[in-house]
């Protein structure tokens, strides 16, 4: 139980984070930060929307639902949600990003979006939606059941995850669990979907955890994944048990360190059980993945001696060890954090990272309560942009989530509900 002047901290962080979002608003939504980033990026708006949308803020929904429609009337022939859209003002054409055209991820966390919303859609929405679903189908190039994706693809669109990533397949796990919601909201079979996701969990499992908690199902693999066979193998012999989801497996290669997002996720969304979630949990404390701040995007940091070292990792000095994608500490993923804490029930864990999550958001560089982008995973300093609006959402839908002391809109193994009205 936090104290009289802790409690004051959290209540002031909530309410510096309300203001703030709320004050990022553009002629095509919710913008993704100040000066910096006065696009609506999908997935900022998404992550941003379940904190607003987990408070019951109304005027938060109807943001988010204008942020979509901004991105639905971009989406490409084939299906695809760009990554961003801008318009500089009401009357000004809305343009779509052309520099991260490949990312998965706004696909998914658009159909994620249509589910928070928790409405029925109407039928140029549930187009929309179903045409996503299709390109995101078309990801899965070898028709394993999961989504094979080339490297930068991501929220981490700087960085060489590639192939069965971690991240956009627990989302796809997810996207499907949406799907079959929205479905059965307008009058559909959701069972369809819902078969589809408990597969991508086995998959998950199967091809990305390397321990006792998962049993690897040889004969399956052999029988439908033989692909699966050579790189399972060296991963159970080379690592012989990891307490973590491994990022990525490709081609008869994998990575080995803690991709932070991709496992919080896997907790919250239910591809985790709960010894997984224990194990993940316990390890990324052990690392000091909170400290300085709650958290850092990965652990160990790549270095230049890495086998997935890139050369655009010095592209605008972001993607050194211990900076950006690259090790350096995001308030958006401390949100992500402490609903995760919830989920795996450990509620003080997640009341004194809450605490820790509004101190960050706090410290500034030229004020206090900046929200700011990202923070040195070693030193504590912020580095990135200021008045971020994933800081300030997650930070609502974390504190939420301590209040309730249960995730809003999933829940761990599987359990989802829409919030309360």
């Amino acid at each position: 139980m936090l104290n009289a002047a802790d409690q004051a901290t959290v209540d002031r962080a909530r309410d510096r984070a309300f203001a703030l979002v709320h004050d990022n608003v553009g002629a095509a939504g919710m913008r993704a930060g100040g000066a910096a980033y006065p696009q609506v990026w999908v997935r900022d708006a998404v992550i941003t929307g379940l904190g607003l949308a987990a408070i019951g803020d109304e005027a938060g929904r109807r943001l988010l639902r204008r942020s979509m429609e901004s991105a639905g009337r971009m989406q490409s022939r084939l299906g695809r949600i760009p990554n961003h859209v801008y318009a500089p003002d009401p009357d000004a054409e809305l343009v779509a990003d052309t520099m991260f055209a490949g990312a998965v991820d706004a696909s998914l966390w658009y159909i994620v979006a249509q589910y928070v919303l928790g409405d029925e859609t109407d039928a140029a929405t549930d187009e929309t939606v179903t045409r996503a679903y299709r390109w995101l189908e078309h990801q899965d190039v070898n028709e394993c059941g999961l989504l094979e994706v080339h490297e930068s693809m991501d929220w981490a669109d700087l960085f060489a995850n590639r192939y069965n990533s971690l991240l956009p397949n627990v989302l796809w796990y997810a996207a499907n669990r949406c799907m079959a919601a929205i479905a059965r909201r307008n009058g559909r079979d959701g069972d369809e979907f819902d078969t589809r996701a408990e597969g991508i969990r086995f998959r998950i499992n199967q091809l990305l955890w390397v321990g006792p908690e998962v049993q690897r199902d040889t004969t399956w693999i052999h029988e439908n994944r033989l692909e699966w066979e050579y790189p399972t193998q060296l991963v159970d012999t080379v690592l012989g048990h990891r307490p973590y989801y491994l990022p990525y497996m490709a081609f008869r290669e994998f990575g080995d360190r803690f991709d932070t997002l991709g496992n919080l996720l896997a907790i919250l969304f239910g591809v985790a059980d709960s010894s997984q979630a224990d194990r993940i949990l316990d390890y990324a404390r052990g690392v000091g993945l909170d400290e300085p701040w709650p958290v850092k995007a990965c652990w160990p940091p790549i270095t230049e001696a890495d086998k997935d070292w890139r050369e655009y990792y010095r592209l605008y000095n972001l993607n050194y060890p211990h900076q950006y994608h690259n090790g350096g500490a995001w308030p958006f993923l401390g949100g992500f954090y402490v609903a995760a804490l919830v989920a795996a029930k450990r509620p003080d864990e997640a009341e004194t990272a809450l605490l820790r999550l509004a101190l960050m958001n706090r410290e500034g560089r030229d004020q206090e309560w900046e929200f700011n982008e990202w923070f040195h995973g070693l030193s504590g300093r912020p580095m990135g942009h200021q008045r971020q609006s994933w800081s300030a959402g997650m930070f609502l839908y974390a504190a939420e989530a301590v209040t309730r002391q249960a995730p809003v809109f999933f829940g761990h193994r599987g359990r989802w509900s829409l919030p309360s009205t």
